[in-house]
């Protein structure tokens, strides 16, 4: 996966701060002087003071807050700068041409600093020139004449423009690299994933022709051989893990085999296919009691390509006794589910919509992501806690979860050995519900083959894996 450079700032270093009193400062400017700035106007008001002040607002929060992730997000509030700059140059600039050489400026640096912060150059400390250029520009072509008469009062009028600049100029020198090898987030990722940017064309168009889940689902089915699974758990039981089973050891070897096999963790959302990196985040339901009147409910567990056998039982066993716990069986999934009941069903169809739009464009707060068992990386269930066979369990068009897995009772079947003696073995059926458009069926059917290695050998799941293979970019 190709690196790129990952600049923040931390909210903790005292340019930062510095940053944010300034951009506090210019926005009570405008504020307190606002027949400085304008006619007073309802347009004027909207361009002159309301659209600066959001935008130096909104770049010290995104600073403060969310610097340390997703610093590229400030290029937001200033190219909001940007177009109040603009437009205001155009009312009160002499010539078209002139007025077009300041956009030109303007629009440069935007995208200039656009750019850096998205992790494309080496360095934030290029922004100081346009940065420092523009003042001076700006006051020898609107205050020269103030100035050389000193009389200062003249840049009055332009102190929340000057004291925005400054902040931004103080906040490019707390600029900092992460360590070399940490992907960051930038544009076009998501809160749960990265996108894909080099896949093969085919790749890329694919979801636009095939677009509901559904449609794209694949099934597989397999039986495998479990002697030595068998044998594997009891000795985990001896170790004292008390509780290891047949799910413990078929989830870890899945895990085991996205180490290997990460396009596995991939998913598609609004046509585009994103990968969840090193978070592996599964899905499952679970009753209180075994019996029909007992309610259920669903759990995420976030599971790591490091994870050993042993990893994946403390994890799940910890969610799962966290919600058993309760006298209800309640989780936070289903307080949501309580509040959106009490919504009528008129407004609830819209609520409902506007999820899904917000789902498609990525904007879904990351608390509902989390909560969601539609959104995951694998949903697996067991058919033989229930005393039946596996089943086909169909994949959810709303979320982005690509794989549902099912498991069903262990059978016994006899077979004839290469001595020609009949010797009885132990299966268990496997199936699987997959998005074919995050890999193509070589990928699958490679990992798969590696599945089965790993489930004739569990004993490598105690020991994290030697190499973690990293998904393209």
């Amino acid at each position: 996966m190709k690196n790129r450079i990952h600049l923040y700032v931390s909210s903790k270093n005292l340019l930062t701060r510095l940053m944010a009193l300034c951009m506090v400062a210019s926005a009570v400017a405008r504020i307190v002087f606002p027949g400085l700035k304008g006619s007073g106007e309802s347009q004027s008001v909207w361009i002159q003071i309301l659209l600066p002040v959001t935008a130096s607002t909104l770049y010290a929060l995104i600073a403060l807050f969310d610097g340390q992730e997703n610093f590229h997000k400030t290029a937001i509030p200033v190219w909001m700068m940007v177009i109040y700059s603009g437009i205001w140059i155009s009312h009160n600039v002499q010539g078209r041409m002139m007025s077009g050489l300041f956009w030109i400026a303007l629009i440069f640096f935007a995208t200039l600093y656009t750019d850096i912060t998205a992790g494309h150059r080496p360095h934030g400390i290029w922004l100081l020139l346009p940065i420092a250029a523009a003042p001076v520009a700006f006051i020898l072509y609107f205050c020269k004449e103030g100035i050389l008469a000193r009389n200062f009062d003249a840049l009055l009028p332009f102190a929340g423009d000057l004291l925005m600049l400054l902040g931004v100029a103080v906040l490019v020198l707390a600029i900092r690299v992460h360590p070399a090898g940490e992907y960051h987030p930038t544009w076009g990722d998501r809160k749960d994933g990265r996108k894909i940017r080099t896949l093969h064309p085919m790749a890329q168009i694919t979801a636009y022709f095939q677009w509901e889940r559904n449609i794209c689902s694949n099934l597989f089915e397999e039986s495998f051989e479990i002697t030595n699974v068998d044998r594997y758990i009891r000795q985990k039981r001896r170790e004292g893990l008390k509780d290891f089973g047949i799910t413990h050891v078929l989830l870890a070897a899945y895990v085991r085999g996205v180490a290997k096999y990460p396009q596995l963790n991939r998913f598609i959302n609004g046509q585009k296919v994103y990968s969840r990196g090193e978070d592996i985040q599964y899905c499952m339901v679970i009753k209180k009691e075994m019996t029909v009147d007992s309610p259920d409910t669903s759990i995420k567990v976030h599971l790591n390509p490091r994870d050993t056998a042993e990893d994946v039982y403390h994890k799940l066993n910890a969610a799962v006794s966290s919600v058993k716990a309760t006298q209800e069986l309640d989780s936070n999934l289903d307080g949501l589910i309580m509040a959106l009941n009490l919504i009528p069903g008129v407004v609830l169809k819209f609520t409902v919509w506007l999820l899904k739009l917000l789902d498609y464009f990525g904007m879904l707060p990351a608390f509902l992501t989390e909560l969601s068992p539609f959104h995951g990386s694998l949903f697996f269930t067991s058919m033989g806690s229930l005393g039946i066979p596996p089943i086909y369990h169909h994949l959810y068009d709303f979320g982005n979860l690509p794989v549902f897995g099912a498991f069903g009772m262990k059978r016994r079947a006899n077979e004839i050995n290469d001595d020609g003696e009949v010797v009885q073995k132990k299966y268990i059926d496997v199936k699987f519900v997959l998005d074919e458009r995050i890999v193509d069926g070589f990928y699958y059917a490679t990992f798969f083959k590696y599945y089965r290695r790993l489930l004739a050998h569990p004993e490598v799941l105690d020991n994290p894996p030697e190499e973690i293979v990293k998904d393209i970019d």
